[in-house]
C-alpha cells in the first residue's frame, strides 16, 4: 500500500471515463493521476492512499505519450473546461468512442453493439455560442473574470478561450474596464455582499448577434453606459440584460430579466430554421454539431410525410421543429413552461403549423395522449443526464411505439435505459456518437431503438 507525499513512477495505461488517468506503478498497483494522458511515464505524488488504489497529483512527465500535443491554451488542466485538450483530436473522438462502446457493452449489456465512428469538426474550435463567467475580487481586491478552477470557486484568468467565440475576449475586458471605472461591487460568495456576480455571452453563430447579460443581486446601476461601449466595439451585441439573481446558491440566473439595451432576444439559425433564443432560453451549445444530429435524428426515424412523432423533453423545440418538416404532426412534451411558450413562439417563427407543444410530466402527458387515440410512430427522447424515469420507458413499451431514437448527453444513463428498453421489447440498432464538446470528455450520442416484440 502507497502512502500520502510519496513519489511514484506510474505508467498510465487508461483513461476513465471523466479523463483521469488510470495508472500502475512497477508493482501493478493503481494510481489515478489527473492532468495525465494514456500512454504517458509519469511521476506522481500520493494525495490519497487506500487499500486498493491511490490518487496523486502529476510531478513530472518522464516520458511522453504519443498521443499528447501543445494545447492552445494557457490554463488546460487549471480550469474545469478543457481537460483532454493536450490529446491529439483525432484520438480524442477514438476515446470517445470507447466510452460510448464501454457504457453500451457493460451498462447496455449489449455484445457487439453497431457503433459508428464519433462525429467530429474540422475545426474543434471556437464552437461555443454560450458562456458563464465568474467575477470576483482576488487577494488584492482587484477584479478578475474569468472560470473557476476545477473542484473550487477559485477564478482563473485568461486572455482567449479557444472553445468560445472570439468576440468574448474583447467583449470582457470592456466589461472589466468599466467595473473598475465606475467601481462596481463585486459580490462576495462568503459574505453574500455586492452586486455583480457573473457575466453570461450568447452569441447566434449564424446570425452573428450577441446577448450580454450582467448577472447582479440587485438593480442599483443601470448600466446603459456600458452598453454604448460594448456596441461601439461591437455592433453585432444587440441585447445587453441585467438579470436580478438574489439567491445565495449556485444557480446562474434568476427569475427577473431587466431590458437594458436593444432586444430582448437574439435569433439564431440551425439548417433553414430560425430560432429566438431569450436569456433562459436552453440551446445546443455547438450549433455545427447540433444540425448534424437533428439529421442523423430525422435520418434514423426515415420519415415519409405521414408519421405522428413524440418530442419528449423537447425543450424550446429545436428537434420538434426539423421532425414537422418531414413528418404528419410532431407532439412536443417538456416541464418547463417558459420553454414551452419559446417552442411555440419557434414555430410560429418558422410558419410551422404541424406542432402541438404541451407542458408538463412525460410520464403522465404521454398516456394521456395515448388514452385520446393519439398513437406514436415514432418517439424522440433528449432527457437531461440523469436519463428517463422508468414510467416513461414503460409508457413507451405499452404503446408498443415502432421506433425509439434516444439523443443522450450522457452514455451511462443512456446505456441503462437502452437495457431496460431491451428488457421491454426493443432492440438498439444503431448509435452514433458526435463530438460536441471538443476537448472535454463530454460526447452526445443518437440512438435507434427498434420494437422487436409487435
Amino acid at each position: 500500500m502507497l502512502k500520502e507525499n510519496q513519489i511514484v513512477v506510474a505508467e498510465i495505461v487508461d483513461l476513465g471515463h471523466k479523463g483521469e488517468a488510470i495508472g500502475k506503478t512497477q508493482e501493478g498497483f493503481t494510481v489515478f493521476v489527473e492532468g495525465a494522458l494514456k500512454g504517458d511515464l509519469v511521476k506522481a505524488k500520493i494525495t490519497k492512499a487506500k487499500k486498493n488504489y491511490a490518487v496523486g497529483d502529476l510531478v513530472d512527465i518522464i516520458e511522453k505519450s504519443p498521443f499528447r500535443v501543445e494545447p492552445r491554451c494557457k490554463i488546460t488542466g487549471i480550469c474545469g473546461g478543457c481537460t483532454i485538450m493536450s490529446m491529439d483530436y483525432e484520438k480524442q473522438l477514438e476515446l470517445k468512442e470507447n466510452l460510448i462502446y464501454e457504457s453500451l457493452t457493460r451498462i447496455g449489456k449489449i455484445e457487439n453493439p453497431n457503433l459508428k465512428p464519433v462525429v467530429g469538426m474540422d475545426k474543434p474550435y471556437n464552437y461555443r455560442n454560450k458562456a458563464q463567467y465568474p467575477v470576483g475580487l482576488n487577494k488584492e481586491g482587484q477584479v478578475e473574470i474569468g472560470f473557476y478552477k476545477k473542484r473550487s470557486h477559485d477564478i482563473v484568468e485568461f486572455d482567449t478561450c479557444h472553445i468560445q467565440h472570439p468576440a468574448n475576449d474583447e467583449i470582457l475586458r470592456i466589461i472589466k474596464e468599466y467595473i473598475k471605472k465606475n467601481h462596481i461591487s463585486i459580490y462576495n460568495e462568503a459574505t453574500k455582499k455586492g452586486q455583480l456576480r457573473r457575466i453570461v455571452i450568447k452569441t447566434g453563430f449564424a446570425t452573428e448577434e450577441i446577448m450580454v447579460i450582467l448577472v447582479t443581486t440587485d438593480e442599483r446601476n443601470s448600466f446603459l453606459s456600458l452598453a454604448k461601449e460594448l456596441v461601439v466595439a461591437n455592433p453585432g451585441i444587440k441585447s445587453l440584460i441585467q438579470n436580478i439573481n438574489k439567491s445565495t446558491g449556485n444557480a446562474v440566473l434568476g427569475l427577473t430579466n431587466k431590458l437594458i439595451y436593444g432586444k430582448e432576444t437574439i435569433r439564431d439559425k440551425i439548417g433553414n430554421l430560425v430560432f429566438e433564443i431569450s436569456p433562459h432560453s436552453f440551446y445546443q451549445v455547438n450549433p455545427v454539431q447540433t444540425e448534424l444530429m437533428y439529421q442523423k435524428a430525422m435520418d434514423y426515424i426515415g420519415l415519409t410525410g405521414q408519421e405522428t412523432v413524440f418530442d419528449l423533453y423537447c425543450g424550446i423545440g429545436s428537434i420538434s421543429l426539423f421532425l414537422a418538416q418531414k413528418a404528419k404532426k410532431v407532439y412536443g412534451i417538456e416541464i418547463v413552461p417558459q420553454a414551452i411558450e419559446d417552442a411555440k413562439k419557434n414555430a410560429e417563427l418558422n410558419n410551422i403549423s404541424n406542432t402541438e407543444f404541451i407542458c408538463g410530466k412525460a410520464e403522465e402527458l404521454v398516456p394521456d395522449l395515448y388514452s385520446k387515440g393519439i398513437v406514436a410512430d415514432a418517439v424522440v427522447v433528449d432527457p437531461p443526464r440523469k436519463g428517463i424515469e422508468e414510467a416513461v420507458l414503460n409508457t413507451l413499451a405499452a404503446m408498443k411505439v415502432p421506433k425509439i431514437v434516444y439523443v443522450s448527453c450522457n452514455p451511462s444513463t443512456m446505456a441503462r435505459d437502452i437495457e431496460i428498453l431491451g428488457r421491454l421489447g426493443y432492440k438498439m440498432e444503431e448509435c452514433t456518437g458526435f463530438d460536441n464538446f471538443c476537448h472535454s470528455m463530454h460526447v452526445e450520442t443518437v440512438v435507434l431503438m427498434s420494437r422487436v416484440n409487435k
